[in-house]
């Protein structure tokens, strides 16, 4: 399969991507299919999906002492990329976590991404689980996303854990890390959220993929900033378009990031879900539209598990 950063390099014109996230259990791949099938007719050169750290139950045992059980809702990204892969003969880009992984499971996850010829990955640290107040990384794992890229790259090089030959086939993994236009929430400030996102790239990342924004001026000035510390690997615009009006308030605490007056003004006029999204598609378009014209690498969709308002987009971008 082809690197992002082939994609990129070979591209006439600004490409178009999209997340999906994982089903729900019990659902079946048809789910996944019918999620990812219309958007197949504008032609993404890749497809992230997403991962979802397990959650933790307390039971009562007998003795009345409580017991931990952990709990998966969504099947595995891996097996997810490759299912698409081989529907829709399209790159898929699993996004890898430090939380709720060992470094041996880390590699192990590696290694099967590799076997199957699945060659981007997104390398993330991950949120807290809803258990805890802040991010705590698994005991033997990573903690930061920079130390995921290391190990990543330390495979690419043909590095890995407890090696007992002398040489080991390196991995050839195209690296992609997030930024944020809007600054991380857990950074003190924006410039040092730039120096942890330059080492990143410093240490292999070959892309980054941001976090979503309604406002193309904070995307561009952070291109700059970039720039101007010596980031220089293609920096994808991610885009969603609002849906209803509770994501007014859901979105900024989930994302930490801000919307301008103008599209609250204008979601908290509509009267209906429909004009909401009528609101959030035109407002996404003309987004895309000033993103196009100043060349940027990529669209990249948050899909959120519903892809008609993105082909409602495409339509008019694409």
């Amino acid at each position: 399969m082809t690197k992002i950063i082939d994609h990129l390099s070979q591209a006439k014109s600004t490409l178009f991507s999209f997340e999906i996230l994982p089903p729900l259990k019990g659902k079946g791949i048809d789910s996944l299919f019918n999620e990812v099938e219309p958007l197949m007719e504008f032609q993404p050169k890749f497809i992230d999906v997403t991962y979802h750290r397990e959650e933790y139950i307390y039971r009562k045992k007998d003795n009345g002492l409580l017991q931990r059980i952990s709990l998966r809702k969504r099947p595995g990204t891996v097996g997810i990329c490759a299912a698409l892969m081989n529907r829709f003969h399209v790159d898929t880009v699993p996004h890898l976590i430090c939380g709720g992984f060992t470094k041996e499971e880390t590699e192990s996850a590696l290694m099967d991404c590799h076997f199957l010829g699945i060659d981007n990955i997104l390398a993330l640290r991950g949120d807290a689980i809803k258990s805890e107040n802040r991010f705590s990384p698994t005991e033997g794992g990573n903690a930061y996303a920079s130390d995921l890229i290391q190990q990543i790259q330390d495979l690419n090089e043909g590095h890995y854990l407890y090696q007992e030959e002398e040489s080991s086939y390196p991995t050839n993994f195209c690296i992609g890390a997030a930024g944020y236009p809007e600054k991380h929430f857990e950074a003190p400030n924006f410039n040092s959220d730039l120096k942890y996102l330059k080492k990143k790239v410093d240490l292999g990342a070959q892309f980054i993929v941001t976090q979503m924004f309604f406002d193309n001026k904070k995307y561009f000035e952070f291109v700059d900033k970039c720039r101007e510390i010596g980031i220089n690997v293609p920096i994808i615009p991610g885009l969603k378009p609002l849906t209803t009006k509770k994501q007014l308030s859901i979105l900024p605490s989930i994302f930490h990031i801000d919307l301008p007056d103008e599209l609250v003004e204008a979601v908290e006029n509509c009267k209906s879900n429909d004009d909401v999204k009528k609101v959030g598609v035109e407002w996404a378009v003309e987004q895309c539209r000033e993103l196009k014209k100043a060349n940027v690498p990529c669209l990249h969709f948050y899909s959120m598990g519903k892809s008609e308002h993105i082909t409602s987009i495409a339509k008019e971008v694409f």
